[in-house]
């Protein structure tokens, strides 16, 4: 095959990366440490506002990590988590020893069901033991039931670990998300909507919760001339060359966006006269996704078509495609621990397909997109 792959969600480079880059070598700041690491910190904390303090760190993962840790999860607690997300929502749990109760999603948005959050406390509840952290995830940039998980939350007096890896300048009531829980999540791994080619964030609104997230980002290292350790820390800060690319996209931001929200509209375009597929969407205008994947489902029940069918057309044509996350409470790794609700997700993974999003995909690659589509549907 000679035409050239469409993949799921490419790195999109906006062209001042390289400036930012070469600064920091001409300056010998290739530490994890400098300039660009305090410039990209700035610079998001103005974008998601809401008086935000942000911790430049060297993956989502380690802000997952790092956050439960600065909520007092220790071995042997319980974290209620997501089930529909992916499995870095979930690892720092078992990190730390503690125990993930993972929760069903609801139709609308996908995320996390408040209704099976709240059977989940209560159940835990009445064992004696109060689940010490609630995971929810803005899954593929839509932002979830954010007023109606922070009243549970808030009623049990359980903090909020917001999962916000896939939504960056997705927001809620106008509140950008990264900016609703106790501690939030950012990623900026190779496929999100900017990189930093591997990288993330904490953010909280307590600057004494980012001071601390960065002394454990950073080994740990008590005030004195030796180096000396009173907790145990971690090598989870960023490097001042992957926030010169974060700094340059950064410039660009906003543009991806949009972009990936024309591609969204594409895909409406696209399956608008094809009843047995759903092109996933906002709720209502209380909710602004950065589409950061496109997602359908498709009802085989119609002519018997699947998602996995379609999944292997596109790929027959060089163009990825990928199926919904697996709940975590059907893995191999998660499938002992406790699960709350119905069968949303295990429907949606059953059902359910990511397509095309990039915001680097041009006029050539949405034809070649409406070719393998129509062609299947026609069969």
């Amino acid at each position: 095959m000679n035409t050239t792959k469409i993949w799921l969600s490419s790195p999109h480079m906006g062209g001042t990366e390289q400036i930012y880059v070469n600064e920091a070598f001409e300056t010998n700041w290739v530490a994890p440490l400098g300039p660009n690491v305090t410039g990209f910190e700035n610079d998001l904390q103005k974008f998601i506002g809401n008086n935000s303090h942000v911790a430049a760190l060297s993956s989502g993962t380690a802000a997952l990590h790092l956050g439960l840790i600065l909520l007092d999860v220790k071995a042997g607690d319980e974290v209620i988590c997501q089930s529909f997300t992916f499995s870095a929502s979930a690892n720092p749990i078992l990190y730390l020893g503690a125990t993930p109760i993972f929760v069903d999603s609801e139709t609308e948005t996908w995320n996390m069901c408040p209704i099976a959050l709240e059977e989940a406390i209560l159940d835990s509840v009445s064992k004696g033991k109060k689940p010490k952290a609630i995971i929810p995830v803005h899954l593929y940039g839509m932002p979830y039931k954010v007023d109606e998980i922070r009243k549970i939350a808030n009623h049990y007096e359980i903090p909020i670990l917001e999962d916000s890896a896939e939504a960056l300048g997705s927001h809620y009531k106008g509140t950008m998300c990264g900016t609703f829980g106790d501690i939030s999540a950012l990623s900026f791994n190779g496929n999100k909507i900017i990189t930093t080619s591997g990288g993330g964030a904490l953010v909280s609104k307590k600057e004494t919760i980012k001071e601390k997230a960065i002394f454990l980002a950073t080994q740990a290292r008590d005030a004195a001339p030796h180096y000396q350790h009173s907790h145990v820390g971690y090598n989870y800060r960023l490097s001042n060359i992957s926030a010169g690319i974060g700094r340059g996209q950064m410039e660009v931001l906003q543009k991806h966006i949009n972009l990936r929200r024309e591609m969204h509209d594409f895909y409406m375009n696209l399956f608008k006269n094809i009843k047995e597929v759903i092109v996933f969407q906002e709720p209502n205008s209380d909710y602004y996704s950065n589409h950061w994947l496109s997602c359908i489902t498709i009802n085989s029940s119609e002519n018997g078509k699947t998602s996995e069918q379609l999944r292997l057309a596109l790929e027959n044509d060089n163009i990825e495609s990928r199926p919904l996350w697996k709940p975590m409470h059907l893995q191999p790794i998660f499938e002992k621990y406790p699960y709350y609700g119905n069968t949303v997700s295990e429907n949606l993974f059953n059902n359910g397909l990511c397509l095309p999003s990039g915001s680097n995909l041009n006029n050539d690659d949405k034809q070649r997109i409406i070719e393998t589509v129509s062609r299947f549907f026609m069969k």
